[in-house]
C-alpha cells in the first residue's frame, strides 16, 4: 500500500487520513498528494490576489481620469482674479491692476507664461499620463491573458512604469510651488492659493502609489499553493 512521506508520527496512510489528501499530475512524469485544505487556501488566496489585481487596474483607470483633468484646468495656483495652470493663464473681468507678472492682457485666458518649471511640470504630468495609461493596459491584459508567464510578465512590467508615473508626477508636484515661489515677490499679488487641479494631481500619486502597493502583492501570483508529499511505493521506488 502506498504511504505519504513527511507525515509525522504515522508511517502509513488510514482511511480517515487518506480523505483529506487527492492525487494530482505535478508534471508530465509524476504525481502528486495535495492535501486538501492546503489546496483550498490556495484557491482563495490567489481569488484574493485576483481581486487586488482589478483594484489596481480600477486605480490606473481613475488615475488617468484624474491626470486629464488637473492637465486640462488652469486652477493650479490661484489669486484675486487671476490663476495660473500648466498650459494656459486667465484674467477675470474687474481684475485688479497691475495684473501678476506685469502681464497687460484682456480679461480672457492666455497661453501660460513661457517659464521653465510651468513647462517642466507640464511634460512630467504629460508623461505621467503616458506611462499610466501604458501601466494600466498592461494590467488589464495580464488579467485576461490565461498564461502564468505572460501574466507575470506583463504585472511585473505595469509595476516598474507606474512607479515611474509616481516619481514623475511627484517631482512635478515639487518643483511647480517651489519654483513659483522664488518669484512671489514680482507677482503683484499678497496672497495665492493652491487650485482645486494641484490637489487632483496629488489625488493621482494618491491612487498610483496603492496601485504599486497592490501590484506588489502580486509578487508571488504564480507560486504554487499547494504542498507536495512524496508517494513511497511498496517497492520502495519514490515520485515527486
Amino acid at each position: 500500500m502506498n504511504q505519504l512521506a513527511g507525515l509525522p508520527g504515522r508511517e502509513s496512510v488510514t482511511e480517515k487520513a487518506r480523505s483529506n489528501w487527492m492525487l494530482i499530475s505535478c508534471n508530465k512524469s509524476a504525481m502528486c498528494w495535495v492535501h486538501k485544505p492546503c489546496l483550498a487556501i490556495g484557491c482563495k488566496t490567489r481569488q484574493g490576489l485576483l481581486f487586488t489585481l482589478v483594484i489596481a487596474f480600477i486605480c490606473g483607470l481613475i488615475v488617468v481620469l484624474l491626470m486629464i483633468l488637473c492637465l486640462a484646468s488652469s486652477n493650479w495656483l490661484t489669486a484675486e482674479k487671476f490663476r495660473q495652470g500648466l498650459w494656459e493663464q486667465c484674467v477675470d473681468n474687474d481684475a485688479v491692476q497691475p495684473l501678476p507678472f506685469g502681464i497687460k492682457v484682456k480679461p480672457g485666458c492666455y497661453p501660460a507664461r513661457e517659464e521653465a518649471y510651468i513647462q517642466w511640470a507640464a511634460a512630467l504630468c504629460v508623461i505621467t499620463l503616458l506611462l499610466d495609461i501604458l501601466a494600466t493596459v498592461m494590467t488589464g491584459m495580464g488579467l485576461c491573458s490565461k498564461d502564468p508567464t505572460r501574466k507575470y510578465t506583463l504585472y511585473r512590467f505595469a509595476l516598474y512604469v507606474m512607479v515611474g508615473a509616481l516619481l514623475s508626477v511627484l517631482i512635478a508636484l515639487v518643483i511647480y510651488p517651489a519654483c513659483f515661489a522664488s518669484e512671489i515677490e514680482k507677482s503683484n499679488r499678497s496672497v495665492w492659493e493652491f487650485g482645486w487641479a494641484y490637489g487632483v494631481a496629488w489625488g493621482s500619486a494618491i491612487f498610483l502609489f496603492g496601485a504599486i502597493l497592490l501590484l506588489l502583492c502580486d509578487k508571488e501570483t504564480e507560486e504554487i499553493y499547494y504542498k507536495e508529499r512524496t508517494i513511497t511505493h511498496e517497492n520502495g521506488d519514490s515520485k515527486a
